[in-house]
């Protein structure tokens, strides 16, 4: 099973060379500390920076240098600083290559919900509705399970929708899946974890073909 720094490390495997990629909030900023030393990658942040880097050690943090969730992050060389405006324009068309956020839930068709949950306060929609409707590959960071035990991976969203079948790829502490025909595809399962252990805390139809290897991390 993995921790948080576990799915981010999965995720950074996906990053591939000459890619612009934005992080939501949550485990998916993580994901910077983690990409090949061998391969250049800019990461955006919806309230204006390109070019992010791991986030500082302490002690070396900038306040005035923060990303969209407000954390102190650091910049890579060339690294540009520019108005909300600007920053989505590039999301709005399409420059962005990958796409990484965190979800409350991931319906079995790629729906998205991960904004609000009615009753409670939030402080707004953000950027991520622009994000889904723009974007073509999105990968979700997320644990399996809620705090109760119940599946976050399900066959219709019971929360207010962020996007509409959007997703692609779905890591979490527990498999890697893909979505494809309605369905999550099994494609990894964490260090540890069974195959039955991944279905039964899957609520969604969850596709099994042959053999499922072991996450290489």
């Amino acid at each position: 099973m993995l921790d948080k720094n576990g799915i981010a490390k999965r995720i950074a495997k996906e990053v591939k060379n000459g890619y612009y990629v934005n992080l939501g909030i949550g485990i998916p900023t993580l994901v910077a500390n983690f990409v090949r030393d061998d391969i250049e990658v800019e990461f955006q942040s919806e309230n204006g920076v390109l070019g992010m880097g791991p986030f500082p050690f302490e002690g070396e943090e900038d306040a005035d240098v923060i990303n969209a969730g407000k954390q102190t992050i650091t910049t890579m060389p060339g690294a540009s600083f520019f108005d909300s405006a600007t920053s989505f324009s590039m999301i709005r068309g399409k420059h962005v290559h990958l796409t990484i956020l965190g979800a409350m839930e991931v319906a079995e068709n790629g729906d998205i919900a991960n904004w609000k949950i009615p009753g409670k306060m939030v402080k707004g929609m953000g950027g991520a509705m622009d994000l889904v409707a723009s974007a073509d590959n999105i990968i979700v960071a997320m644990m399996h399970t809620n705090k109760r035990g119940e599946s976050k991976l399900l066959k219709k969203c019971s929360l207010p929708l962020t996007g509409v079948g959007c997703v692609t790829k779905i890591v979490t502490n527990l498999a890697v899946l893909e979505i494809k025909d309605n369905k999550f595809y099994l494609l990894e399962r964490a260090p540890g974890v069974s195959v039955e252990e991944i279905k039964a805390a899957t609520e969604g139809t969850l596709i099994v073909e042959g053999d499922i290897p072991e996450m290489d991390i």
